[in-house]
């Protein structure tokens, strides 16, 4: 791994465990309708569309507003598994809605797997896929041109694994890249730590080589 930090932004967060509040429990629930894109709000709007027009209207007040620039490729991050034709993508998504309102230039999905890892979600935290595993199983597709700034886009984001790994495939292809990270979602371990689901936050992934995993704060 020739990265060891990466700066990334969230717009919400969720708690998966412990707690009992309202907050909390509707937490999860935006967290099932972020992973299947579903509808919200009366008249009903794709998940997608909501986080890119909740974003656009706010933009000034994001304190991760400066990871998108106008000329931003924007990198979805691919599942776990190898995608099949028509199979739901909803990085690529958020990624699409995000760029209609102004968040980079261009999508560009990139970003592939030569082969399947395990599913985080499903997979005890001992058991979850590695930094290098990630980077192991993605392969760049294709050519992003002259540019200079990727942002990756992902759907949750839990210690930042894949998006270590991926920004690490990218920049082994284009070396001189500036890349950023971004979650819609971003999971926090404790109850405790919860306070809305509406959070903005912008912070640091850090890998560490010896243990061959990430910290990330917040």
């Amino acid at each position: 791994m020739h990265l060891n930090q990466l700066q990334f932004g969230s717009l919400l967060s969720y708690c998966p465990r412990g707690g009992s509040s309202e907050e909390i429990e509707r937490s999860r629930q935006i967290m099932r309708i972020i992973k299947y894109d579903s509808f919200v709000e009366d008249p009903p709007v794709l998940m997608s569309n909501w986080i890119s027009s909740t974003m656009g209207r706010r933009r000034s007040e994001l304190p991760f507003g400066s990871i998108f620039r106008s000329n931003s490729v924007l990198v979805p991050l691919p599942r776990s598994s190898l995608l099949q034709p028509d199979s739901l993508w909803v990085p690529e998504r958020i990624a699409i809605a995000l760029v209609r309102r102004g968040f980079g230039a261009r999508v560009m999905p990139c970003l592939a797997r030569t082969r399947a890892v395990r599913k985080s979600a499903t997979s005890q935290a001992s058991q979850r896929p590695t930094p290098t595993e990630h980077f192991e199983s993605l392969a760049v597709q294709g050519n992003l041109g002259s540019t200079e700034d990727i942002v990756l886009i992902d759907d949750i984001v839990t210690r930042g694994h894949m998006m270590m790994g991926a920004a690490n495939r990218l920049l082994e292809a284009f070396p001189s890249a500036r890349i950023h990270a971004f979650a819609a979602m971003r999971t926090l371990s404790s109850w405790m730590d919860f306070s809305h689901i509406y959070d903005p936050q912008i912070g640091w992934i850090e890998y560490r080589e010896d243990s061959d995993d990430c910290l990330r704060r917040p």
